[in-house]
């Protein structure tokens, strides 16, 4: 495909292709960026920006927009269609009030196996368990490591890490070694927390027989 030149929304986290994301859009260089989308039928790019612009990001199209204020403020629906790397950045696209620069998209290959997945979601699930979150999270749902991404609290820096990669067998080998590091800090959390709540008790010990 090639590059692009798209206008910037740059935002301070990660957009997976697939996901859906509601924004409030006040700045006047964004109101006029997403009525030019509106109006053309046209997407917009979501560098990811932290401490300075990343080479990454999203791609998004509008859905809907929700609601429009008598301040032009308004609030939008939109959906990431996939993975962009950032060649340029125009603090001011040509004659725009907002940012702009040359994109590339970056293909995103389905390529796990069964396998794989079924030892992340086992894993995923043994988060939820020692977090007691199961009630607000059914990790069966989900279908790829982009949404368990979101689900599980990965930290901005490891969902940038996670954007950049092409494969999803890269993916969920990624977050099946996050969660293989993790599960066991915290199932030490869990159990200093279970010996604080009995420090002050009235404890039995059986004697000890030596």
């Amino acid at each position: 495909m090639g590059k692009r030149y798209l206008p910037f929304f740059p935002l301070k986290l990660v957009a997976f292709p697939g996901e859906q994301l509601n924004l409030h859009v006040f700045e006047p260089r964004y109101k006029q960026l997403i009525n030019e989308c509106v109006n053309e039928g046209t997407t917009f790019g979501i560098p990811v920006f932290e401490e300075g612009m990343k080479e990454f990001g999203s791609e998004m199209e509008i859905i809907e927009v929700v609601k429009r204020y008598p301040t032009g403020e308004m609030d939008i629906s939109t959906r990431c269609i996939g993975t962009i790397q950032v060649f340029s950045f125009d603090e001011k696209a040509p004659n725009k009030l907002y940012s702009g620069g040359y994109i590339e998209s970056i293909e995103n290959i389905h390529d796990s196996s069964s396998e794989q997945w079924f030892l992340l979601k086992r894993l995923g699930k043994q988060l939820i368990s020692l977090l007691k979150m199961e009630e607000k999270l059914d990790v069966e749902l989900l279908s790829s490591s982009f949404e368990l991404a979101h689900k599980l609290g990965l930290s901005l820096e490891q969902e940038y890490d996670m954007l950049q990669m092409t494969r999803e067998s890269q993916r969920q080998a990624y977050m099946i070694n996050h969660l293989e590091r993790a599960l066991p800090l915290i199932r030490e959390m869990e159990g200093a927390k279970d010996r604080i709540k009995m420090n002050g008790h009235f404890q039995h010990h059986d004697p000890l027989n030596f």
